[in-house]
């Protein structure tokens, strides 16, 4: 068997080769950054979202730490750390996964299948069960203020800058990363 060094440096090169942009944070292999678009044929189509992946030193025996560095609108992800409510990374994950897994099926799973009986985002759960036409309306509307190629990339120059409010976004006032509306 592989040790974990070897299998994280494979699974990250099948990444890389299969058409999503990667983005490394430090020099080693630990800690990057995967532009994820939207599933097709779902409210998220066209949003391009940055993806800060931490693998931990078990890695692919622990699963990885995935989160949304641009904002999204989604039950089970928490609007202001990036946070995802994901069974199958935070609790059953298993070395027979890999990243490709992540990107390719769990994270598209999650937006196409939101779980509002255990939401992260209590307002997206809420609205998603009371009035689901609106929910996908509000998902659109994310998309176009906050998940533009340029806010992806752009996510984590601001990131430090997440406690700006609501209303200081709709102020018209140019805002470092994120397009004039």
């Amino acid at each position: 068997m592989s040790s974990p060094s070897k299998r994280r440096e494979m699974d990250l090169m099948k990444l890389m080769m299969s058409d999503y942009q990667v983005e490394m944070i430090n020099d080693g292999m630990q800690e990057f950054y995967v532009d994820f678009h939207g599933p097709k044929d779902s409210p998220y189509q066209g949003g391009v979202w940055r993806v800060r992946v931490e693998l931990p030193d078990a890695y692919p025996y622990k699963s990885p730490s995935i989160g949304f560095v641009n904002k999204i609108y989604h039950p089970n992800v928490d609007e202001m750390s990036g946070s995802i409510c994901l069974d199958v990374i935070n609790q059953t994950w298993s070395p027979m996964f890999d990243l490709v897994n992540v990107f390719e099926v769990f994270l598209p799973q999650l937006l196409l299948y939101p779980n509002p009986s255990d939401p992260l985002n209590g307002e997206a759960a809420a609205l998603m069960m009371r009035d689901r036409p609106a929910y996908d309306l509000k998902v659109k509307e994310y998309c176009e203020k906050y998940a533009k190629l340029e806010d992806a990339t752009a996510a984590e120059e601001k990131s430090s800058d997440e406690e700006l409010s609501e209303g200081e976004y709709d102020s018209g006032e140019d805002v470092a990363g994120l397009a004039d509306p």
